[in-house]
């Protein structure tokens, strides 16, 4: 079924520029101003991330072009097609891909996207719940199926930095739940019964992980999941067992790495760096399947906030200063 140019408009938040500075909001979008592909969705929900607070604040440099309709992720119901993979009624989910930065993205209620960085829907799985997930939820997945594949120690703990935000929360959750001790790291100690909610077993203060470390600790953790990088980052690496692992997935501390080879040729010490944007479909869809079986969503609902799409300019500060707990999912269509 081929896409006709519909004027048929629908609400969409477009962030704009003016005098170099990023303005963001509401607007009638019309599938003529939508980039050409073979996939039309009819957006149901999307979600927070923190990449989408840089995009709404102009700061990152996210957006590559302008005018723009932000929002990394999304999963709808698609309505035409002219790929063979998918037909209208299909449930869909869409992760990464520049989606949201350079393409047009999730904070609107149509997206046209190319067939192939669609996901179809686990089965059983509902679009809300897919975006209770998200881009941070599946990161965390990334991270967690990382870290397996190289092999992790039971008998000691497995850190999670950036504990209390959207990849540290999922990530807790998934680790805790195959039955490995978590070490949740926060700078928000009022977040500690929401972690142990989550099953951590230890709270670890930022500021532990926040100083520079020597190239070399004592042997403490069996792996990690790190969503902040930087100096937190260095000082992980330090304290990881030997041949134990970091999944490194974020940069909120900073790009740098501030660390040695010690850790590498000392310990034997593997540090894998997990990209969602442009991961192999394969994977993607490995990932999607283990969260449908491992992150029912009476579990991802404790750690769910619900926003509506004129709601989001308002969080971007809040997100990018740590401010935002869990997962953060935009009712964006009906």
């Amino acid at each position: 079924m081929t896409e006709n140019a519909s004027q048929a408009s629908f609400r969409a938040l477009v962030a704009d520029q003016a005098d170099g500075k990023v303005q963001v909001g509401l607007k009638r979008w019309t599938d003529a101003e939508l980039p050409e592909a073979d996939v039309t969705v009819a957006v149901a929900w999307s979600s927070f991330n923190y990449k989408d607070g840089l995009a709404l604040t102009g700061r990152g440099r996210i957006l590559r072009k302008f005018p723009m309709v932000p929002g990394i992720d999304f999963a709808g119901t698609v309505i035409r097609s002219d790929s063979p993979d998918y037909k209208p009624g299909d449930a869909v989910v869409l992760t990464g891909w520049g989606v949201g930065e350079s393409w047009s993205g999730g904070f609107a209620e149509r997206a046209r996207v190319k067939s192939e960085w669609l996901v179809p829907l686990p089965e059983g799985m509902a679009v809300r719940h897919a975006m209770a997930v998200g881009t941070a939820g599946f990161t965390a997945m990334l991270a967690v199926m990382a870290l397996e594949r190289h092999g992790l120690d039971k008998n000691r703990e497995i850190l999670v930095t950036g504990a209390a935000g959207g990849v540290g929360s999922v990530a807790v959750r998934l680790l805790a739940g195959r039955g490995y001790k978590v070490a949740a790291s926060t700078g928000r100690p009022e977040q500690a019964d929401y972690l142990k909610s989550l099953g951590a077993s230890v709270i670890v203060d930022r500021n532990e992980l926040a100083q520079p470390a020597k190239p070399l600790t004592s042997e403490r953790w069996g792996g990690a999941v790190d969503t902040v990088g930087g100096t937190t980052l260095a000082s992980v690496l330090a304290g990881v067992a030997y041949g134990g692992a970091v999944a490194a997935c974020g940069l909120a501390g900073g790009a740098d790495l501030p660390t040695t080879v010690m850790p590498f040729i000392l310990r034997g010490v593997a540090l894998f760096g997990i990209d969602s944007v442009n991961c192999p479909k394969p994977r993607r869809q490995e990932a999607w399947t283990r969260i449908a079986r491992e992150l029912p969503p009476e579990t991802l609902d404790a750690v769910t906030t619900e926003v509506a799409l004129e709601d989001l300019p308002r969080l971007a500060e809040d997100i990018l200063k740590g401010q935002v707990r869990g997962r953060t999912v935009v009712k964006v269509g009906g």
